[in-house]
């Protein structure tokens, strides 16, 4: 029988990564979807959803020591690479516009070179930790 031990500020791997991220598209996702159809009397995505969401992304980690929702169910966050601070505004708006862009302008071969790199190098950082300088490690 093994134990699987988890070791706290180890790298978080690809798994965990997409588990905390389905649940932050939950759990924003249901919230803003109803509130897209109160406001438009429809369920479609409108500017007010996408501004949410991207506020939520962008600026949550910063002000709640590297967390989003998802990340701290999970037990994971993002934090500047080898210190335990949390991300700025700067790495934040880094690891999100530029790592988005750099993901569109390459058609979506840097998100795939992206997760193989979450899911084989040692230190599980991606393409947008790398823009970044960030990380995301247990707690």
């Amino acid at each position: 029988m093994s134990v699987v031990s988890v070791v706290a500020n180890e790298p978080a791997g690809f798994w965990i990564r997409l588990g905390a991220n389905i649940l932050d598209g939950l759990i924003l996702s249901i919230p803003l979807s109803i509130l897209s159809w109160m406001i438009t009397g429809s369920g479609d995505e409108n500017v007010v959803t996408e501004t949410i969401t991207f506020l939520y992304i962008l600026l949550l980690p910063v002000f709640w020591n590297g967390y989003t929702v998802g990340k701290y169910i999970c037990g994971i966050k993002i934090r500047k690479v080898g210190v335990e601070d949390p991300p700025g505004i700067v790495n934040m708006l880094l690891r999100v516009i530029i790592g988005n862009l750099v993901y569109a302008f390459t058609f979506g071969i840097g998100t795939i070179v992206s997760v193989c790199m979450v899911a084989f190098r040692e230190d599980k950082r991606s393409l947008h930790d790398f823009i970044a300088g960030t990380e995301v490690v247990r707690n």
